[in-house]
């Protein structure tokens, strides 16, 4: 099951011990009794039909147990290397996070030196709010066994496979760098004040707006030994003022600005019309895809999910769309 039910669906289901991955609106969430289950605010999803928007009455409800044996698990903000290090040896951690939380930027920063990081894979999504509502409501997450919601917890469903099964984490990015200048930064960081372009001192927000850039609808993609990783705009100051990012910048890392995508809706569709859709277990896709491609009531193809702030493949990704398969 990857769908919009009711609530009441959902709680029935619950009740009946199903374990679940659960995405919706806070009011909705708030409604679900304690049971086997993990969830994060967000009223974003896309399912076959398109993109929809949902404001109450409604949760997005995967459930897990085709794909194996299921134990939930949260974290806080200093034990987030405990994510893999206590994952399953086959299998994978369901892990939601909520948006600019300090377990957000922790994982964000550190998650791809986490210990077994790549070994034992974590995919999952960024809680978020309506875009409505940015500054004055906080997203949450739900640890489904007490029905419990936090604003600076990581909760994971793990997902112990059969021995005979394995699970592969699959990554769309629209995004390749473009032939413009070369950049880097010196430190680790979600806020960018100074950065080299082309090794030359400047300021990355005087930088980005005399390039016409500050909308965000471009992200910077880094080169990480040959795999494209996103950190997309989020807010860009004034001249010689600094740049909030969704994702942080890393030092040694060459950045250029992404190559422009014309048709986003196209594009999702010519990415996954090979793709078959058996054995997903669970997808999400990024909230500026949504907004940037304008992909409310636009079927990208048979993929259904949360619309996120935010991407968990092994690391946090951005502007991107993320699936588990279990082969």
């Amino acid at each position: 099951m990857n769908q919009l039910i009711s609530v009441q669906a959902a709680a029935e289901l619950i009740r009946q011990g199903t374990p679940l991955s659960l995405a919706g609106p806070e009011s909705a969430l708030d409604q679900l009794p304690a049971g086997n289950w993990i969830g994060g605010t967000i009223p974003y999803f896309m399912v076959p039909s398109g993109g929809v928007v949902v404001q109450e009455g409604q949760v997005f409800a995967t459930d897990l147990s085709p794909a194996g044996e299921v134990s939930i698990a949260s974290y806080g903000p200093e034990a987030l290397g405990d994510i893999s290090r206590n994952g399953p040896d086959n299998g994978f951690a369901v892990t939601i996070i909520p948006a600019g939380s300090s377990s957000h930027q922790k994982f964000a920063a550190g998650a791809a030196n986490f210990e077994d990081a790549f070994l034992k894979p974590t995919v999952g999504w960024i809680a978020g709010v309506h875009l409505s509502q940015l500054g004055s409501v906080t997203p949450k997450v739900y640890d489904g066994r007490t029905a419990t919601k936090y604003e600076d917890r990581a909760v994971v469903a793990y997902v112990k496979l059969p021995d005979d099964k394995l699970a592969s984490i699959e990554i769309v990015n629209l995004f390749e760098p473009g032939t413009g200048d070369l950049l880097q930064f010196e430190e680790t960081s979600f806020e960018v004040g100074q950065c080299l372009v082309n090794g030359q001192p400047t300021n990355f927000a005087s930088y980005v707006r005399e390039h016409g850039l500050e909308n965000g609808q471009l992200p910077l993609v880094g080169d990480f030994a040959g795999a494209h990783v996103n950190a997309s705009l989020q807010s860009v100051g004034e001249a010689g003022g600094k740049v909030v990012l969704y994702a942080p910048v890393f030092p040694g890392v060459d950045y250029r600005f992404a190559k422009p995508v014309g048709d986003y809706a196209a594009a999702f569709r010519a990415k996954l019309a090979d793709q078959s859709t058996d054995g997903l277990a669970l997808s999400c896709n990024c909230i500026l895809n949504f907004v940037f491609g304008e992909l409310e009531g636009k079927a990208i193809g048979g993929l259904a999910g949360p619309i996120t702030f935010g991407e968990i493949a092994y690391q946090l990704l951005n502007q991107t769309m993320v699936s588990v398969r279990v082969h």
